[in-house]
């Protein structure tokens, strides 16, 4: 399998036309996506700023950075870090809140073509059904929501709120006031993983994406002093797409009907190809988008040239087929 560089060097990107053609959309839960691939939330800004580097329209859909009802200024710098294997990463959310994102960002993602998918996010439980109330004014503008649960419940005890099954099921409860396709993203850091999927499932989510950062911490060893502001960040990149993999491997062996979009260290066709295997019906391409924008359509492009290889000719090929004896 031929692969197209993710680095920082120009790409031009032609037509690839090998062999079978994956046929039919993707479908999850009662979403119809044109292709498998979208961007991930919080690596991409709201979208639209990388219509310069490819046209939005032919990528799945677009996952907007997470937005709150309120604004945020997000956690004091430095808040990136490379790692071997990926980065570190403690932005904090930051933006302008739901309402900016209405007047100012949405109309401007429209226009490009994109399939957009709002990431909203809150410190209380109320702070979601406000978003959610906010976007069902624009709810035929937008495709779903990805609800954030990864986020510290400052209502209560600073856990996260994808860390509790109650809480995450009230808050997709509550969301389903913006009368949208729900998907849950969920947290990597908690071994009731299934337990919190089955939760949210249950009160009316019809995906969720599977995953969301690993905490991590980075030392100056000349300092001996945290490198990030916030001391701990998000984990994203290579390093994450094994714990992934896994992720979406269980929540799909404990619920086969449950929709599953997987994110996680995405560098390449095989890595997207690889979570579908695991069970995803889709899959999110972040981390890579800073070595080259080009990287989610390289990446579809790359996958499908994988499934050409394969002699696969539907995504429902795909997904899940690590839990039915393979592709063989």
């Amino acid at each position: 399998m031929s692969h197209e560089s993710i680095d920082s060097s120009p790409v031009i990107i032609s037509p690839i036309i090998i062999g079978p053609v994956i046929i039919g959309p993707v479908i999850i839960g009662t979403v119809e996506l044109a292709h498998p691939i979208l961007t991930a939330s919080g690596t991409a800004g709201y979208g639209a700023e990388f219509d310069a580097y490819f046209p939005l329209r032919e990528i799945g859909g677009v996952v907007t950075k997470s937005v709150a009802p309120f604004e945020w200024q997000g956690n004091p710098a430095p808040r990136l870090h490379p790692t071997k294997n990926g980065m570190l990463n403690a932005v904090g959310l930051q933006g302008k809140g739901v309402a900016h994102f209405i007047e100012h960002d949405l109309p401007i993602l429209r226009k490009t073509g994109a399939t957009v998918i709002v990431s909203i996010w809150g410190h209380r439980v109320q702070d979601y059904l406000q978003a959610a109330k906010m976007l069902f004014a624009v709810r035929s503008e937008i495709t779903a929501i990805e609800i954030n649960l990864s986020c510290p419940n400052l209502g209560g005890d600073h856990t996260m709120f994808a860390h509790d099954p109650a809480l995450s099921a009230q808050i997709v409860d509550l969301c389903l006031a913006a009368e949208l396709p729900l998907w849950a993203k969920l947290s990597p850091n908690t071994t009731q993983l299934v337990d919190i999927a089955r939760a949210v499932q249950n009160a009316g989510a019809q995906a969720v994406t599977l995953v969301n950062t690993a905490i991590g911490m980075a030392i100056n060893t000349d300092t001996g002093l945290a490198v990030l502001g916030n001391i701990r960040g998000g984990l994203s990149g290579s390093a994450l797409h094994p714990i992934a993999v896994r992720c979406v491997f269980d929540v799909r062996a404990a619920l086969p009907e449950i929709g599953i979009i997987g994110v996680g260290g995405v560098m390449s066709g095989q890595d997207a190809a690889e979570l579908m295997l695991a069970g995803a019906n889709v899959v999110q391409v972040g981390t890579a988008t800073f070595a080259n924008p080009r990287a989610p359509l390289i990446i579809q492009r790359q996958l499908v040239e994988w499934a050409n290889q394969h002699r696969l000719t539907n995504w429902s090929q795909v997904t899940s087929a690590a839990h039915h004896g393979g592709l063989l």
